[in-house]
Formats: structure tokens, C-alpha cells, sequence
């Protein structure tokens, strides 16, 4: 199960080494050892790195972003444009 503490963030959308869009999510909780912290990159919905989850909670969390990756993207795209800040 995974604890409910989970905060998650987002990037403003990158260009990986190919040019191409994506956008970085971390997932991030309280562990008994310090912060746990799963990284994902949309669009593919993977789990890249990992530090304190298990290899479930980690397909889990790649489920969730592909059920979110709309969603999580269009939110990106908003903080991507500076200009709209103003």
C-alpha cells in the first residue's frame, strides 16, 4: 500500500536529448531513513529512478501517470510560458 503522505511535483515542459517534449515528475514522501523519492517522465509514464519504493509501488505510480498524463501535462504547459505569470 502506499502511504498517503505522497507529494507530488512537476517541471514546466523540457526538451529531452532528442528535442523532444516531456515533463519530470518526482513523488516524494517520509520514510523511516528520510525522504523516498520515485522520478517520472511523461510522456512515456515511467518510473526512471527510485530511492525508497518498492518495484509495485513503482509500477503503481506509473499507472497513476498514465491515468494523469493529460492532466499533469496541461498543467506543465501553464507554468512553461513565464509570460502568463505576469
Amino acid at each position: 500500500m502506499i502511504n498517503s503522505d505522497i507529494t507530488m511535483t512537476y517541471s514546466a515542459i523540457l526538451r529531452d536529448k532528442d528535442g523532444n517534449k516531456v515533463v519530470r515528475v518526482q513523488f516524494e514522501r517520509p520514510g523511516e531513513s528520510g525522504k523516498e523519492l520515485a522520478e517520472g517522465v511523461l510522456p512515456d509514464c515511467v518510473i526512471v529512478r527510485q530511492n525508497g519504493y518498492s518495484n509495485e509501488e513503482a509500477k503503481w505510480l506509473e499507472e497513476y501517470l498514465r491515468d494523469n498524463a493529460d492532466d499533469i501535462m496541461e498543467r506543465a504547459k501553464a507554468i512553461s510560458n513565464p509570460l502568463k505569470w505576469l
